[in-house]
């Protein structure tokens, strides 16, 4: 019995939600989003909420009528606000540089690496007060579609991920590093 499923989700003023044959179309200030709607579920637009319903009680429909009403939420709250994920750049040496669709990256490689950013996808690069030693900057990922920017921020990280020694590379904002011990403290 999915209870997540069962819950409304209170559309905001602004947005407008469309069901479609098999699709959600949301549109807000920030963007348009489609999300697909599972067989066996149906979505009802009453007042400013939207509620799922499934038909039947047997696998997988309890499953599916959960997942579509999250995929509809972050969507509704994509267009609404948006979502951001925080990188942070550790490393002497290492620097970036964004453009409008790209950024480029100075990890230790012999050359830069020149990441192109998918539509929809904005990124910023700043300075903030940071306690990690070596700390470069911070890379702000936003956008509507909470999986994409989810997607870019964890392929920028796999560029340079964190050295469990020295603690170089690029991690989340909240990710702890526990460094270990090197050869000569053993």
């Amino acid at each position: 019995m999915s209870r997540i499923g069962k819950k409304p989700i209170q559309v905001p003023t602004g947005v407008k939600v469309a069901v479609l044959d098999g699709t959600l179309q949301i549109e807000g200030k920030k963007s348009k989003l489609i999300s697909p709607i599972p067989p066996g579920i149906r979505f009802e637009i009453s007042g400013s909420q939207l509620v799922a319903h499934r038909d039947s009680e047997e696998k997988p429909y309890p499953a599916y009528h959960g997942l579509a009403r999250a995929l509809a939420a972050n969507a509704i709250k994509g267009v609404s606000e948006g979502f951001t994920k925080e990188l942070d750049l550790v490393g002497i040496g290492y620097k970036v540089d964004a453009k409008p669709r790209s950024v480029t990256l100075t990890l230790g490689y012999s050359h830069p690496i020149e990441f192109p950013l998918p539509e929809g996808i904005a990124i910023k690069v700043e300075k903030q007060q940071r306690s990690i030693q070596n700390y470069v900057a911070t890379l702000i990922i936003s956008g509507a579609d909470k999986q994409m920017v989810g997607q870019v921020a964890a392929d920028i990280r796999a560029l340079r991920r964190p050295d469990p020694y020295k603690g170089k590379g690029i991690r989340y904002t909240d990710e702890v590093v526990r460094l270990k011990v090197g050869k000569k403290g053993a």
